[in-house]
């Protein structure tokens, strides 16, 4: 009978899709004033200035990069308006809306 060359001590459990992942980490989300992609940033190199806030996002603190699916101009114009927002002040303008 042959023998089978794989071992069974290196296979592993399947686990499941993780599609945020898969999708590079972006996610469609929709609110009052149109649909916006978001992706959640976990480490950044430099910083960003939060339009919720208007403060500092210094480097190394995970935030989200959002921006309108449906721009004036088009995606790559809508892509290039991306703003880096605190988490907390994505939520929070959702909920003003």
């Amino acid at each position: 009978m042959p023998t089978s060359r794989r071992s069974r001590r290196h296979q592993t459990e399947h686990r499941p899709l993780d599609l945020e992942r898969a999708r590079g980490g972006a996610r469609v989300e929709h609110g009052a004033d149109g649909e916006w992609t978001v992706r959640t940033v976990r480490s950044a190199e430099k910083s960003y200035t939060c339009p919720g806030c208007r403060q500092t996002i210094p480097p190394g603190v995970e935030h989200v990069v959002a921006w309108a699916n449906d721009g004036m101009f088009g995606a790559d114009a809508a892509l290039d308006a991306r703003r880096h927002w605190h988490a907390s002040c994505w939520e929070a303008r959702l909920r003003r809306r």
